[in-house]
């Protein structure tokens, strides 16, 4: 496909012609009128937090915007006297009464609000559902994150994410996101504008954000706007707080297995700021005296532990009042470890092991206000992700001034690296119109999986090594993308956009033009009807075994063999607002996936074979509907989501080439939350979940079948035969039905130099057996009598979480 690569080159150079030709339209149409423009930066007037999304709206021209990422708005209007408001969820709006003669820098900064319901004016919300043109997109408050119960305490966002209609969790207690019938490596998850390859820690239990040094979190699984590429299911957007631009501040709190602690502050007030943010497990500490009695009682020392810890910085400083720099960083880290020792007269054996992941990402951007209507952002990132697996066993025998030595070595290393530089605009020429368009190159390095190996036995006196290593593969990602949201009329709003994309790799290009487009239409003032089309493309893969989260997982790029994934999704439905308070939205959705990754029947990560033979590519294929309702200002907030889904995979190589349930289809999924604020001191949150169990494969049936290497051997005849187990078809079981309910209570307080809050709770609390694992168990039966022998097989199940009661304390100051 060398061909391709003109092609791209010249849908990059169109796009940015059509942009250049599009803006000096917009610009010359709008310089014959009598308009001006209001421009400047929202913001949190406590912290100096420039606050995402926020409303602007004039009750006079009825035309109104939002603030970008960084906090920056635009609003053209006509000369004339306006009545503006600023709002945003959780704020009390603020308005103003200008006379517009002239362009206008205004930068607002709103006061947050401790009760809504006591606050004269209140944002109803950022931009109202009806309003907006997206689709499949949800932002959900962090503080509203925060309240949801939580396993052990530990607050999730991935966990609560899960909690929304079309995204299916990989298992109980895990953290693991399936979209829309998509895989794991479906969902771009962006910190910072930074992918985060494995989200995971503690094999899937916890994720590695904390929440402390989160500001913003937005979801979105279909109608995916130009700017967003790369991944066919989701993208998860997590922003994370800039630091406190006034004070120094610090919240905190120690759980049952962990503890985390958030300082934030200016480095000079008003202009710079920094926040820092750590947390780490102490399972390890906590399990050393029991692991150590153990192993005092068998004669052994050493030790066994795991633990995590993720760490948070970011710090920015105002260069101008148009230019703004940031640096952020996240690191963080799993470690399994084993290490015992054993001594006798004359011998001592030695045996350690250790598993070792974790993800580096840092990011350093440049903001820049070029004019009233036109402002960009440059973005320098790094992400790695690295897996590490070594164990080792040693014995020494000493016998008549004679040593003899055993050992081996086993290490096993894979990753990836990615290299990025980004550009983006926004450019908003007058209320119909808000263009944002940019750039992208990404330098990936792929390490597949390095095997080394090495034996040495007792009776040798050199040592046997076997290493298989796969070749790292380097290639490059480029975009472009341009996109609208165009207000055509009062009724009608579309967002429409193209994204651009190459891949060189292995001497050929793969490109792909991927065209975005998002419909709304007004009936009446309440409802409002909506569309989207999308194609999206995949250049990365990951090779997972569809189980527990276990960072044993590959990254793995498109190769000559192996090609991207490809995805087309169409969807329809309605939104409506109940009241002030309340959002209303049904969506339908039907999506095809081509291309899709999984590996070959009977293979696995151990095979000692190039990766590309390991595996399989086919299609996928996942529809249905999703229910939301949903408050997210008041004393009381949450939501309630419904999601009817099918999802099917066909591989050539997987089940005879025939098309089966998905892992993780699930006809009915039901997820209902909610927090109560009874006063400032006490709240109440529950959570209850139910869902369709999810698939796997089992034998139903088993039958004799000769084996050929018994019947040349001189035995009895029935021993020919072997008893084999019969699988249908696969995933052809049912998990059953998963439900389960989580409550807790937060006690707040106002100390003299802080706030304390304690929270209290429990994870299932009417202790649901859910099903964590199933295996079929043989059994035999002898009867004394007649000598017969019955074998039965019994289908029984592992449930790992009974109720799991949590207290946790937290402070502020």
């Amino acid at each position: 496909m060398p061909s391709n690569l003109p092609l791209c080159s010249k849908v990059l150079r169109g796009s940015a012609l059509l942009l250049f030709l599009l803006a000096c339209k917009l610009g010359n149409a709008q310089s014959t009128a009598a308009k001006f423009t209001i421009s400047g930066y929202i913001s949190d007037a406590q912290s100096g937090e420039r606050l995402i999304g926020a409303s602007v709206f004039d009750a006079k021209s009825k035309q109104g915007t939002v603030s970008n990422t960084y906090g920056f708005y635009s609003l053209t209007l006509p000369s004339d006297s306006l009545v503006l408001s600023f709002s945003y969820v959780g704020y009390g709006t603020q308005q103003l009464s200008i006379l517009l003669r002239e362009n206008r820098e205004l930068n607002i900064q709103l006061e947050n609000a401790v009760l809504l319901e006591e606050v004269q004016i209140i944002a109803e919300r950022s931009e109202r559902i009806t309003q907006s043109s997206r689709m499949g997109t949800i932002d959900v408050p962090i503080e509203q994150i925060k309240h949801v119960p939580a396993m052990m305490g530990e607050v999730d966002v991935l966990k609560a994410l899960q909690l929304l209609p079309g995204v299916a969790s990989g298992g109980e207690g895990q953290t693991g996101i399936y979209v829309r019938g998509g895989g794991p490596d479906q969902n771009l998850i962006l910190l910072d504008g930074v992918p985060v390859y494995n989200a995971n820690h503690l094999f899937g239990f916890f994720s590695v954000f904390n929440a402390d040094a989160i500001k913003d979190v937005s979801l979105v699984k279909g109608g995916f706007p130009a700017r967003y590429g790369g991944r066919l299911s989701s993208v998860i957007d997590i922003s994370l707080k800039d630091g406190h631009e006034k004070e120094w501040h610090g919240a905190g709190s120690i759980g049952l297995i962990a503890s985390k602690l958030t300082l934030e502050g200016p480095i000079q007030k008003g202009k710079s700021s920094i926040l820092i943010s750590g947390r780490r497990t102490y399972l390890d500490v906590l399990a050393q005296p029991i692991v150590k009695s153990r192993l005092r009682r068998e004669g052994r020392t050493g030790g066994t532990g795991y633990y995590f810890y993720d760490l948070n910085a970011k710090a920015n400083y105002q260069l101008s009042p148009k230019d703004r720099l940031y640096l952020s960083f996240y690191g963080g880290k799993d470690k399994f470890y084993q290490n015992t020792r054993q001594e006798e007269d004359e011998r001592n054996e030695t045996s350690s092991s250790g598993l070792l992941w974790g993800n580096l990402t840092t990011a350093l951007r440049w903001n820049h206000e070029w004019n009233n209507k036109l402002f960009s952002n440059v973005l320098l990132t790094r992400s790695r992700y690295r897996l590490d697996n070594e164990n080792g066993y040693q014995e020494n025998i000493q016998t008549n001034n004679l040593r003899e030595e055993e050992y081996y070595k086993l290490n096993y290393l894979s990753g990836i690296d990615d290299w990025a530089f980004k550009i983006d605009f926004d450019f908003i020429p007058q209320p119909r119109h808000y263009l944002k368009f940019g750039a992208s190159a990404i330098h990936h390095t792929f390490f597949p999986g390095d095997f080394r190996t090495e034996y040495k036995p007792r009776t040798d006196s050199l040592a046997n090594k076997f290493d298989f290593i796969q070749p790292t593969v380097r290639s490059w990602e480029l975009d472009a993308y341009i996109e609208d949201d165009w207000k055509i009329s009062d009724r009608l709003r579309m967002n429409v956009g193209l994204h651009a994309t190459a891949f060189p790799v292995g001497g050929q290009v793969y490109s792909s033009l991927q065209p975005r487009l998002n419909l709304r239409y007004l009936l009446g003032t309440e409802w409002a009807i909506k569309g989207a089309y999308t194609q999206m493309q995949q250049f990365i893969h990951l090779l997972t075994n569809e189980t527990i989260g276990l960072p044993t997982d590959l990254w793995l790029p498109t190769t000559a063999k192996i090609k991207p994934q490809k995805s087309w999704q169409t969807a329809l439905g309605v939104a409506r607002e109940l009241g002030k308070k309340w959002e209303l939205s049904v969506e339908a959705y039907y999506k095809k996936m081509d291309n899709i990754i999984a590996y070959k029947e009977g293979s696995s990560l151990l095979d000692f074979s190039n990766w590309e033979e390991r595996i399989t590519q086919g299609q996928g294929e996942a529809y249905g509907a999703e229910f939301f309702l949903q408050k997210k200002t008041g004393r009381f907030t949450g939501w309630l989501g419904y999601t009817l889904s099918w999802a099917w995979r066909q591989l050539d190589e997987v089940n005879l080439g025939r098309k089966y349930p998905f892992r993780y289809d699930r006809r009915h999924d039901i997820e209902l939350t909610g927090t109560y604020e009874f006063s400032p001191k006490t709240r109440f949150s529950a959570t209850w979940v139910y869902g369709t169990g999810n698939a796997v494969t089992f034998g139903t049936s088993r039958y004799a079948r000769i084996d050929p290497q018994v019947t040349s051997a001189n035995l009895p005849p029935w021993s020919f035969y072997r008893s084999e187990l019969y699988v249908p078809e696969r995933n052809n079981f049912r998990y059953p039905a998963y439900h389960r309910l989580d409550v807790g209570f937060d006690f707040t307080k106002e100390k003299k130099h802080h706030t304390r809050t304690w929270s209290i709770g429990a994870y299932n609390a009417y202790n649901r057996a859910n099903a964590f694992y199933l295996f079929l168990d043989r059994s035999t039966t002898y009867y004394g009598e007649t000598g017969k022998r019955v074998q039965t097989t019994e289908l029984k199940q592992i449930a790992l979480f009974p109720i799991v009661p949590y207290v946790t304390y937290g402070f502020k100051f």
